[in-house]
């Protein structure tokens, strides 16, 4: 028998009952009684225990035993994964793993810095990448990326306005110099190219000529992952 008190939950199979379901963090907070923040500090590993494992497990139609890692079976009432392959014909009967897919959540920048961006990134929707494809860039766990949508010209030709960029929320901390990285800012969510500078301060540059480089100093600037692939939007 579980204890929902001192049983760890795994939050990488929290993160796939989610996309099973087709359930946001949001909407699963929602229906136990809890705030969105408190879902995903179970998933990125912040928080290992809640008092709320069987309720959990019940909106995910799992048990808590699976939630734990004690079995590795989610259970014959799970529902079939949602089916977000459009364009992969003769494929709706296939879960998305089969196909070499996984699924990454949204963060949307413009929702800015905030409390949420401190321990996690605000995620609603998700969309399946190939597998093959992300392991190129990152050997992140599916549950610690996150993909987001630029908008704006103030990293062009390196990125461009609508394209998407995943971003590994495991780096939060600048430990390579004028990289790519998506940031906050006085609540403004962005991505920038980042130097760290000897006196603690950082350079904010835009690849975009025309966009001058600013400075953020002391706690401005609050990090929220490393920018480790993209999509270009043509």
């Amino acid at each position: 028998m579980v204890d929902a008190e001192n049983d760890a939950i795994r939050g990488d199979r929290l993160a796939e009952r989610l996309g099973a379901c087709g359930i946001s963090q949001a909407e699963l907070a929602r229906r136990i009684g809890v705030k969105q923040p408190s879902i995903a500090a179970l998933i990125s590993g912040k928080s290992q225990r809640t008092r709320h494992l069987h309720r959990i497990a019940r909106e995910l139609r799992t048990s808590p035993e699976y939630l734990t890692a004690e079995v590795d079976d989610p259970g014959s009432d799970a529902p079939a994964l949602a089916d977000h392959r459009r364009g992969f014909r003769g494929a709706a009967s296939m879960p998305p793993e089969d196909l070499g897919l996984v699924a990454i959540r949204e963060a949307d920048l413009t929702l800015g810095g905030g409390g949420a961006y401190l321990d996690s990134a605000v995620m609603e929707t998700q969309r399946y990448f190939p597998r093959d494809w992300l392991r190129e860039f990152t050997d992140a766990p599916p549950h610690m990326l996150v993909f987001a949508r630029l908008r704006g010209d103030s990293m062009k030709p390196t990125l461009v306005n609508g394209a998407i960029v995943i971003i590994d929320l495991r780096r939060r901390r600048i430990d390579e110099q004028d990289e790519v990285w998506a940031i906050a800012v006085a609540d403004i969510g962005m991505v920038k190219r980042i130097w760290a500078n000897a006196d603690g301060s950082y350079k904010i540059k835009s690849d975009n000529p025309n966009v001058s480089p600013e400075i953020a100093v002391d706690d401005e600037m609050f990090v929220i992952g490393r920018v480790v692939a993209s999509i270009g939007k043509h």
